[in-house]
């Protein structure tokens, strides 16, 4: 299933640094699949996501601080 990054993006740089978002943006953020998002958590270059709940999330804060390395 092919998604649309602009899509899955739009209004992520409105967000607060305190928002989580879900894996499909993660995905998009650092274009790739899932697999290789988990395989690069694995080793440091992506910060490692909070369960809540039934979720895997992701800090919009965090994921910044890693891109603008």
């Amino acid at each position: 299933m092919k998604v649309d990054r602009a899509e899955v993006l739009k209004g992520f740089d409105s967000l607060p640094n305190v928002a989580r978002v879900k894996l499909p943006v993660v995905c998009a953020l650092y274009d790739c699949d899932a697999a290789t998002v988990w395989r690069r958590i694995k080793i440091g270059a992506i910060p490692a996501p909070v369960k809540n709940g039934g979720s895997t999330l992701w800090s919009v804060g965090g994921l910044r601080r890693e891109l603008a390395k």
